[in-house]
């Protein structure tokens, strides 16, 4: 059931409506990475890595609702439970417990690669779909890439 008249038709709604959906359980989960990391940090570039951390969840959080609202928008209901995240998302695991600097890292940079490219496959998929949001995940990518480039420039092994 939809609450919210679609001005996409069915087909095109439902193709950007899934591509919205693993776009928004990707960066809930990228955020949660990112807290993990930031909260669990150590090493002798502690503070720096500290803030660039809070970079990435910022950005992932904003997005996350900037997706979550195109979603709505469409009439498809965004879903960000927990049980969602655990069982749909792309993202690499993350290892629990303290984090050397460089390992956080090389996470991260590991992390955006991966939801970098899933976020990639889905702007081929949605462009015939629905431009307007096509060019959200297009933003996101850019987004999403300047903090790899940020990270990766991190990376000095």
């Amino acid at each position: 059931m939809t609450i919210i008249k679609s001005p996409l038709p069915d087909k095109e709604r439902e193709i950007a409506g899934s591509a919205l959906q693993a776009t928004l359980v990707d960066l809930l989960d990228l955020s949660l990475v990112a807290k993990q990391a930031h909260w669990n940090l150590y090493g002798p570039r502690f503070r720096s890595i500290h803030l660039q951390l809070d970079e990435v969840v910022t950005t992932a959080r904003d997005y996350a609702d900037t997706v979550a609202e195109r979603a709505a928008a469409l009439g498809v209901s965004p879903d960000g439970r927990a049980v969602t995240i655990a069982g749909t998302s792309g993202v690499p695991d993350f290892a629990p417990g303290w984090t050397k600097d460089v390992d956080a890292v090389e996470a991260l940079v590991r992390t955006l690669s991966a939801v970098i490219g899933r976020v990639r496959e889905r702007i081929e998929e949605t462009g015939p779909a629905d431009a307007v949001t096509q060019d959200l995940l297009i933003g996101l990518t850019a987004e999403l890439e300047k903090q790899s480039w940020m990270f990766q420039a991190e990376n000095r092994s």
